[in-house]
């Protein structure tokens, strides 16, 4: 998978923090708004080109106390997952999140994730230009803050705070690009050069031995593995 840096892969991630879900082999969005839904859905096909679309679903209402109609947009892909994770500091969840800085590549992708952001935890105020960002994840907004050179003062107790983020923020100068990789690190292609089979006298299985150049170990789903012997 080639992941495409710009607007809509900013968009993506802000409405992945926001109010998406990172499972262990997929994406998700589950919010009430269709055009939010379909606007997601858009973003993560020209980021990834794998194809998305919302889906009518009905989800339990805590404060109705009855099922209330929705939409969803779900991708199964374990490597997308494994890429959003380390993008946010390795934890998806929205109270353990940090700011992903994978987004400051550029001012485009940066709008692009305000834009999400604000589509899935704030709005634009009417009588102002800019947008109100909403999260209990403190040092989240704490960071994001800094990067558009807004002051923030989070809420105590661990209530939602609100960030203010104007429209002439780019004006004040606080936006520095930063270089990331748009690639997993631990996750390569490798060339097999020679399998060769080994018999066994005892077991009712075949094994087949790799011998790994030049180093003898690797990782299999975070877990390390070594060449035997």
């Amino acid at each position: 998978m080639t992941i495409k840096s710009g607007y809509e892969f900013g968009y993506f991630l802000g409405a992945t923090c926001s109010d998406g879900t990172v499972g262990k082999n997929y994406v998700s969005l589950v919010v009430n708004d269709e055009g939010f839904a379909s606007r997601y859905a858009a973003c993560l096909t020209a980021t990834t080109g794998l194809p998305a679309r919302p889906q009518a679903v009905t989800r339990p209402s805590g404060c109705l106390q009855r099922q209330v109609p929705g939409f969803r947009v779900r991708v199964v892909a374990s490597y997308l997952a494994d890429l959003v994770r380390p993008c946010v500091g390795g934890d998806a969840h929205h109270m353990r999140q940090k700011f992903p800085r994978v987004v400051l590549r550029d001012r485009e992708t940066l709008e692009g994730f305000l834009d999400g952001y604000a589509d899935g935890d704030g709005y634009r105020p009417k009588n102002w230009s800019g947008r109100l960002l909403v999260s209990a994840n403190a040092p989240f907004l704490s960071e994001l803050a800094q990067v558009v050179g807004a002051r923030f003062t989070p809420r105590p107790s661990g209530h939602a705070s609100h960030l203010v983020v104007a429209d002439s923020w780019p004006g004040r100068g606080t936006f520095k690009p930063e270089q990331h990789s748009l690639q997993l690190r631990e996750v390569t292609w490798t060339q097999v050069h020679e399998v060769r089979r080994r018999t066994t006298t005892n077991k009712p299985f075949i094994l087949y031995s790799y011998r790994l150049d030049p180093h003898p170990g690797f990782l299999v789903n975070g877990h390390l593995a070594r060449q035997a012997w």
